[in-house]
């Protein structure tokens, strides 16, 4: 059994992106990210500082934006409008979950496409879907990051996601589609999950479930890819039960150190490809 770390290929990835940077900033364009904060959700606050720390480390611009959870829903369009209009911001990032009142949905699809470095404006989940060019959802685009560090092979092998979210079950199937895999989604409606996972050569859990992922349910040398972030008894688990399946598993994730640290890094990766469309659009004019 291999560990698919995630820290090492981000790391390794995030050297690129410096380099990138270091180039980009040299013809006078700094990638610039805006994110911002609703309320003071303490899980959220944690995930926003970690993005702000690797902004700074990589060199980038940042700009934080903490807005009580009271505020207006036009009060928050407001202010991803003033970012929209803002040229030294490459990506704009609200991040989730939103209080209540507010419309997630009105949200999103009030970030310009160009600068929604998250992927989840609905025209950039169209152009995914149709395999055009697009702002791929950072989850999904680091999983395909890790499996292509890795020479691992893509083409013909059967995946299997369990999970169907906006975030990273679609996203990831529909990445993995594109690069001629055979992608089978299973949910909370599947019968015989087990039957489906067993088929698997790259499985990818991402449920939200605590270890739903069994030793049995796992193909002898598959590729296991755990993007379950949950806690049980006060410790950080995945989806998948790690100690188990690693006996079987070809190769496996570990939850932390995964997919998470892929996730921030993509994000960066997808700010800095922004910058680099703000460069030739600069240079066309």
């Amino acid at each position: 059994m291999e560990l698919l770390n995630g820290k090492e290929i981000s790391g390794q990835k995030r050297e690129e992106l410096s380099a990138e940077i270091k180039m980009l900033k040299e013809d006078g364009i700094t990638p610039g990210l805006a994110v911002i904060l609703v309320g003071d959700h303490p899980a959220s606050r944690s995930y926003v500082l970690s993005k702000q720390r690797t902004c700074k480390e990589l060199g980038m611009h940042s700009i934080l934006t903490e807005l009580p959870d009271t505020i207006s829903e036009d009060e928050l369009l407001s202010a991803i409008e003033t970012f929209n209009r803002d040229h030294d911001v490459d990506g704009i990032l609200v991040q989730l979950p939103l209080p209540s009142h507010i419309s997630e949905r009105k949200v999103i699809e009030a970030i310009a496409p160009h600068k929604d470095v998250d992927g989840f404006h609905p025209l950039n989940a169209g152009k995914l879907a149709t395999g055009e060019p697009t702002f791929v959802p950072c989850t999904p685009l680091g999983i395909l990051e890790m499996l292509k560090t890795k020479d691992i092979s893509i083409r013909g092998k059967q995946v299997v996601v369990v999970g169907r979210s906006n975030i990273v079950g679609k996203p990831v199937g529909q990445l993995l589609l594109s690069e001629d895999a055979t992608v089978t989604y299973c949910h909370s409606k599947t019968e015989n999950l087990a039957a489906h996972t067993k088929q698997a050569d790259i499985l990818i859990a991402a449920a939200g479930r605590a270890k739903l992922v069994s030793k049995e349910m796992v193909k002898e040398g598959a590729i296991v890819i755990d993007v379950g972030m949950n806690k049980v008894d006060g410790k950080l688990c995945g989806d998948v039960d790690f100690e188990a399946v690693k006996e079987v598993a070809g190769m496996i994730t570990p939850v932390p150190g995964g997919v998470g640290p892929m996730t921030i890094t993509m994000l960066m990766n997808n700010t800095v490809l922004s910058a680099k469309r703000r460069k030739a659009f600069k240079g066309a004019v």
